[in-house]
């Protein structure tokens, strides 16, 4: 178990590593720096830096940390990469099947194979599935999550690039907002982050705003109007315990 920065988990758990881009989110992406710091580093998980890799030997970590934890599946990669084959998706799936008293969040941008495989898949409550969404013309990803037997199906709007507009959140369970951070960071306007936030509170769905980003987001802080936003899904007070 990796324990995790990112402001909306607790750990990390990475039986795929490395990837591939496919839309404008991806750009700047923080997991292939990560990655090629940590094959210089000499990782062995790493030792192909960021070409997609599977890792057998970690698929059943989970059943040993005993603690519940809530756990990014795949902070390195996109479990529904088309290079991931159906089978190694499944046992990933059992594992969170049988790790019960773990929360799994998972999160791709690759939608369509999402929905496509959904049904060979076990959902168990414990599984918290979403779709990154960048822009509008991405916003078709959020049908195909709706389409899914998930318990709790969310969006993360990160990085935000611009305006959405009006967002069809029925079936949405909870939503991410956040800017790009690091080199080369493109800025993100307060009235799309706005928008985004009034929405959900006009539809009841949990909002939680992670950040501003830029090349320094603690400078830049997790105020919007001057207050932060951490709300949760409803069941993630009901995790069961080991």
């Amino acid at each position: 178990m990796a324990k995790s920065a990112i402001e909306w988990t607790e750990s990390t758990w990475n039986p795929v590593t490395g990837c591939t881009k496919i839309s404008p989110g991806c750009k700047h992406c923080y997991a292939e720096r990560m990655a090629n710091r940590l094959h210089a580093m000499g990782q062995p998980n790493y030792r192909r830096g960021f070409e997609l890799s599977l890792h057998d030997h970690v698929i059943e970590l989970p059943l040993t940390w005993k603690t519940p934890q809530t756990v990014f599946v795949n902070s390195m990669s996109d479990l529904f990469h088309e290079a991931v084959p159906a089978r190694f998706l499944i046992r990933v799936f059992d594992v969170m099947h049988r790790a019960s008293w773990h929360t799994f969040q998972i999160l791709t941008k690759r939608a369509e194979r999402l929905e496509e495989l959904a049904g060979r898949l076990e959902w168990p409550q414990n599984v918290w599935m979403g779709v990154s969404v960048e822009t509008r013309k991405y916003l078709y990803r959020l049908d195909h999550l709706r389409r899914t037997p998930a318990k709790i199906r969310f969006a993360s709007f990160e990085p935000l690039l611009e305006g959405l507009g009006t967002v069809n959140l029925d079936g949405i369970h909870w939503t991410i907002v956040g800017g790009e951070s690091g080199p080369g960071a493109r800025p993100m306007e307060k009235a799309w982050g706005i928008e985004l936030r009034d929405q959900c509170v006009a539809a009841g769905v949990p909002f939680f705003f992670k950040q501003w980003g830029g090349t320094n987001k603690k400078k830049a802080g997790r105020l919007l109007d001057g207050r932060t936003w951490d709300q949760l899904p409803r069941a993630s007070s009901q995790r069961k315990t080991a």
